[in-house]
């Protein structure tokens, strides 16, 4: 069900358990990428609704949420931050997608103690964005919008799932759009990135052009302690491309977290 919380005078909205929080579950914190809504995880939250205490999140000008959005990951980062306060979540774990794994991993360097671990998904920790693409989502979004929503899946999931993301792209403002390229073409934690100190799990498909692999294994060379997991025939959105196996490397990694939620 849809969550809405009134935050610095916006209406953000969550996806949340259908029965609301349960007590003795461990707290899950999804951040979806640019332009996307909460919805890009519904193979996620409607797998381990039953399982765990889950908030999908819509950030500002995305999908429920109210606001124009923000032009910089570390804004963004201050919402999920303001977010995990209005629910009352004690270390979740964030898993975010893209720029929400921009977003996960800047929120660890510095706010890394209010969490129990991180699962960056197509991450970098630069993720620059051609300035045709730039360009071209204010001046013809529809052209980017479709180049974009085709490149970022692998060929065998194309027919599956390029009309669903399309559609996802296409409800979202295209100058939120340009803000959430842009936060991702400003990022640069290459020397922050080995300051992490949460659980990571580092997730890449193992068909992804627009973050590839190499960028995932770079971060693990840096950051003490993190997995690296490849989904098999995924692109960029490897949460929706092969399902089964990332749910359930997932659930393995958050299954190994120490239990450290007191709500």
């Amino acid at each position: 069900m849809i969550n809405i919380q009134e935050i610095d005078g916006l209406k953000i909205a969550c996806g949340i358990n259908e029965e609301g929080f349960v007590e003795g579950r461990k707290n899950l914190v999804f951040i979806h990428g640019s332009g996307n809504d909460h919805t890009v995880w519904k193979s996620q939250y409607n797998a381990m609704d039953k399982d765990y205490n889950i908030a999908a999140v819509d950030l500002p000008g995305h999908g429920n949420s109210e606001g124009k959005g923000e032009q910089d990951v570390q804004a963004y980062v201050e919402w999920v931050k303001k977010i995990i306060g209005k629910l009352g979540f004690k270390k979740p774990v964030l898993i975010g997608h893209s720029l929400g794994a921009a977003i996960s991993m800047t929120f660890a360097i510095k706010y890394g103690d209010m969490l129990s671990g991180i699962v960056p998904v197509g991450g970098g920790v630069k993720m620059p964005v051609n300035q045709l693409i730039l360009d071209g989502i204010r001046q013809d979004p529809s052209s980017v919008i479709a180049l974009a929503a085709k490149f970022a899946i692998s060929k065998k999931n194309r027919e599956r799932l390029t009309d669903c993301l399309t559609d996802n792209l296409s409800s979202t403002n295209p100058e939120v759009i340009y803000g959430d390229f842009l936060s991702c073409d400003r990022l640069d934690i290459t020397e922050e990135i080995s300051h992490i100190r949460t659980p990571t799990l580092l997730v890449c498909g193992d068909d992804d052009k627009m973050a590839p692999p190499a960028l995932s294994q770079f971060m693990k060379d840096r950051i003490p302690g993190a997995e690296l997991m490849l989904i098999e025939d995924a692109g960029h959105f490897a949460m929706l491309e092969n399902v089964k196996m990332f749910n359930r490397m997932l659930k393995d990694f958050i299954d190994s977290l120490p239990f450290e939620n007191t709500k």
